[in-house]
């Protein structure tokens, strides 16, 4: 057995049904191995559009996200993606290359010191040292990955660990043959003794089972407390983001909790789409003016971070309730009246159990209603102002009109991509994904690919912006290849919009923030896949039409939407 074989016999115990890769010498045995037992091998373009698979399946699924680079310039590539799930919290699996153990720091290539790098941005990272160490560090950082608040791991692999003996050894003898002098006979002797530590207690090995994660629980009295205060609030607002969404079997489940307690609730980040297309309780607009008038505000996986101004959007006289898997997180920039050390999803299906004891406090959602309509109108208005090219907040209207039901929506870009998210309604729970806090541009062709595995009946939809698209639209390649339903849509301004307005506004000069106005849709036409250049709203909405067609042959599609600039997003620039 070699260490390929170790490594997919674990991954496969876990339940893991996909591994990303771009190609390396020091890595071949994984992947090779993992295609022989199953395990669908996925080869991208740039290894970050491999993390960021990663980090969608694991998303999707609850399963850790795997992903094998290899070494040097492979990790390094991976810093920022692998930075990325862990600020979002999502359980990712890398498995980097390294050279041969007895290389190290000799200059062999591409032989860095890459568990330095890559330690600050995971929860564990481990070297292995002998093969039989493979599958226990696999298990140890898998349970690591998923217990209490999930994040990325790193599983460092040296190449003479990943083949059989019988190769190394070979490897290693035909480095070392010669001569009989003492010297040369110490270095063999040395060399023998290394590679039989390196496979010591192989034969006969048999790879050990999973390890379960540990999640911190809640309890009743706390269940109890939660309940009186809701109980006693005239205006509660609930807000739930992604901390909510990690045990991604309890969504649905989570989505009928949500509704039954009856509590205004707002939904961002991987929570967005929870209650379905429309709901009764979730509110879109005007969530800082609801929340500063709240009397009881009940914050489910959120950190109070600059997305809530660091606290200041939140009403100082209102009882305040945290529920988070971070201890952390529970009082970052807040002093709550309750603090509840759990899963938010499990908690509120916990809760939603009290909730034929609540008041409908109907007035309150009547006030957030109307607001929510008069919002409605002033984007409608926005969206019939006549400008330059497309107005982009009609063009996410006239596709809010057309998305079928199984679409998922992913946002990667600034300007373009956070107007969608006043837009666009993903229609099912798990059916958006955006970077997270860390505001990462270039996920939406690894989001792209996870979700087109998970889901591939469905329509992937990729809200990109112009600057943000070249990051990865060269995984037009990857999507054709393996006949995904992915639809990139390009929103061209020739700007990085979400920077140059506030620039030319306060220092009174673009530099550095204009683009040309590309042909983005040839570039996916090289790959093979298809696209076109549209420049009027009705061209628009037949594109999505011909996007729709050509995925449901496996050809992948760009609409390089030529927009104007609106006043929508002025002064949104986030600090």
């Amino acid at each position: 057995m070699n260490g390929g074989q170790l490594i997919s016999h674990t991954l496969k115990n876990h339940g893991v049904q996909h591994l990303f890769t771009l190609c390396g010498g020091h890595i071949a045995p994984i992947y090779v191995e993992a295609e022989k037992d199953g395990i669908r091998v996925i080869d991208v373009r740039d290894e970050a559009s491999a993390i960021f698979a990663a980090d969608a399946i694991a998303r999707l699924t609850g399963i850790p996200g795997v992903a094998a680079v290899t070494a040097g310039p492979g990790v390094t590539n991976s810093i920022t993606a692998l930075k990325n799930a862990q600020m979002a919290q999502s359980p990712v699996l890398l498995l980097g290359g390294a050279t041969a153990t007895l290389l190290r720091n000799r200059g062999a290539l591409q032989d860095i010191d890459q568990m330095a790098l890559v330690k600050p941005h995971v929860k564990w990272a481990g070297r292995v040292k002998r093969q039989r160490e493979i599958a226990p560090a696999l298990n140890k950082a898998l349970r690591i990955a998923r217990s209490g608040v999930p994040g990325p791991v790193f599983v460092e692999l040296p190449v003479d660990l990943l083949y059989n003996e019988e190769t190394v050894r070979e490897w290693y003898g035909k480095k070392n043959s010669g001569g009989g002098s003492l010297i040369e006979k110490a270095i063999r002797w040395y060399i023998n003794r290394h590679v039989n530590g390196l496979f010591q207690g192989m034969p006969g090995y048999s790879v050990p089972e999973p390890e379960k994660p540990v999640v911190p629980n809640f309890s009743i009295s706390e269940v109890k407390a939660i309940t009186r205060e809701i109980k006693q609030a005239s205006r509660p607002v609930m807000v739930i983001s992604s901390g909510a969404m990690m045990e991604v079997e309890n969504a649905r489940t989570l989505c009928a909790a949500v509704k039954r307690l009856g509590i205004p609730a707002y939904l961002s980040g991987m929570a967005r789409g929870l209650t379905g297309h429309i709901s009764e309780v979730q509110y879109r607009h005007k969530r800082k003016m609801a929340l500063r008038e709240a009397d009881c505000i009940l914050l489910c996986g959120v950190p109070v971070d600059f997305r809530l101004d660091y606290g200041s959007h939140l009403n100082r006289k209102a009882r305040k309730i945290t529920v988070n898997r971070s201890r952390e997180e529970l009082t970052k920039n807040i002093s709550p009246h309750k603090a509840v050390l759990a899963d938010p999803g499990a908690f509120l299906i916990e809760l939603s159990g009290e909730a034929d004891t609540f008041p409908d406090w109907s007035e309150w959602k009547q006030q957030l209603l109307e607001r929510e309509d008069a919002r409605e109108e002033e984007i409608g208005q926005t969206a019939r102002e006549l400008i330059d090219d497309i107005n982009p907040v009609a063009l996410f209207l006239k596709m809010e009109g057309l998305l079928p039901d199984n679409s998922v929506l992913i946002a990667d870009g600034g300007d373009f991509a956070a107007t969608a998210s006043y837009t666009l309604r993903p229609r099912r729970p798990l059916a958006w994904l955006d970077p997270g806090v860390f505001g990462t541009l270039g996920v939406g062709g690894g989001f792209a690919m996870g979700a087109a595995l998970r889901y591939p009946e469905d329509y992937i939809w990729i809200i990109y912006g112009d600057g943000s698209s070249a990051y990865s639209l060269m995984e037009m390649d990857t999507f054709r290849k393996y006949g995904m339903k992915v639809c990139g849509i390009i929103g061209n301004n020739g700007s990085w919009e979400q920077i140059a307005r506030d620039q030319a506004t306060l220092l009174g000069a673009d530099t550095a923030t204009n683009l040309p106005k590309s042909d983005y849709h040839k570039v996916a036409e090289a790959f093979g896949a298809a696209g076109e250049r549209v420049e009027n709203l009705e061209a628009f909405e037949q594109a999505l039409r011909n996007a729709m067609e050509s995925m449901d042959k496996g050809i992948p599609y760009v609409i390089n939407a030529v927009i104007g600039s609106t006043d929508f997003r002025k002064g949104s620039i986030s600090m």
